[in-house]
């Protein structure tokens, strides 16, 4: 059992080294830096306690945002699904990603007092 779990996490690693471009690599690592924050951020206020509860759904709810409008970028930038964003390149993904962002980061600023 534990063979063909190694074997198909190998076969997903290779695959995903030979077939991935350079940019959706580096989309992907900040994906999971984004979700790893996400996650300590969580493991923190279950150790810690809920004290400053509007500084941890300010960085929680970054931490999501930033994750979904990552996961945004990646599927505008991915040159498989170019026939579905013809009409968006992918300069104009990246400064729709910053302006989001910019946008969200006010917003959690703001809330977090």
């Amino acid at each position: 059992m534990t063979e063909k779990i190694l074997n198909v996490l190998n076969k997903f690693y290779d695959e995903y080294m030979s077939n991935t471009p350079k940019k959706l690599k580096i989309v992907d690592s900040y994906l999971l830096y984004v979700f790893l924050t996400g996650v300590m951020q969580f493991l923190y206020i279950l150790v810690v306690g809920t004290f400053p509860f509007n500084s941890f759904l300010s960085g929680f709810i970054s931490s999501v945002g930033s994750f979904v409008l990552a996961v945004c970028l990646r599927l505008q930038v991915n040159p498989q699904n170019k026939g579905d964003f013809t009409s968006i390149s992918p300069e104009r993904a990246l400064a729709d990603f910053i302006f989001a962002n910019i946008i969200l980061h006010l917003v959690v600023i703001n809330f977090i007092g």
